[in-house]
């Protein structure tokens, strides 16, 4: 995707960071539904493709600040044409009274799994 070789995951990385610059590590964990150690590795991986950066956040020097770079903006664009696509190809395989119903409960299952997550990382902030 945007010729750099990525995967559905660290789209979904960099697209969650497009919709939130300067989140945390944490907060891409909450936005996305990845677990925390895939989150770091998937932000070091990307940003040795030179698409992200992260800085310590000057409030919490534990917590890093991740920020698309320009070339990462220019791959995010590339990519959006391919991941509508694919959307419509999900959504043409439905019948017109579905598609509405399906959307739903997508939204509905990530709604669910945000909660989720949201419930972990507080627990382990607890925990810490």
């Amino acid at each position: 995707m945007g010729g750099r070789d990525l995967t559905p995951r660290q789209l979904a990385v960099l697209t969650a960071i497009s919709e939130e610059e300067g989140a945390s590590q944490t907060k891409l964990t909450d936005r996305t539904g990845i677990d925390r150690s895939t989150i770091a590795d998937l932000v070091l991986r990307l940003q040795r493709k030179g698409l992200l950066q992260r800085r310590r956040k000057s409030d919490d020097a534990r917590a890093y600040a991740v920020n698309l770079t320009e070339e990462g903006q220019r791959v995010l664009r590339a990519a959006a044409p391919l991941g509508n696509r694919v959307d419509e190809r999900v959504l043409d395989a439905l019948p017109n009274k579905k598609r509405q119903q399906f959307i739903e409960a997508v939204a509905s299952i990530v709604d669910v799994l945000q909660d989720l997550s949201s419930e972990s990382s507080r627990r382990a902030k607890v925990r810490s």
